[in-house]
């Protein structure tokens, strides 16, 4: 077993949509399960890591280094 291949923060695309019609996902929980967020309706499921490696098609990585919040940096 090599591990997990993706970490919190990346989006993932799994073979079959959401029933909202979206298959796009955000990995929020790495655990003893995997918590996956749905970009188009937000709605979070837990599958296990066996589950979510069978089903993953893609993932695009978390980019590191960059805040969410740009209003969040002080300019004093």
């Amino acid at each position: 077993m090599s591990g997990t291949p993706f970490s919190v923060g990346d989006r993932i695309t799994l073979k079959k949509p959401h029933p909202c019609g979206g298959r796009e996902w955000v990995v929020y929980r790495i655990g003893a399960d995997i918590g996956l967020k749905c970009l188009k309706c937000e709605r979070r499921v837990i599958l296990t890591r066996k589950e979510t490696d069978r089903r993953v098609v893609g993932s695009i990585p978390a980019s590191t280094g960059v805040s969410e919040n740009p209003q969040s940096k002080r300019t004093d």
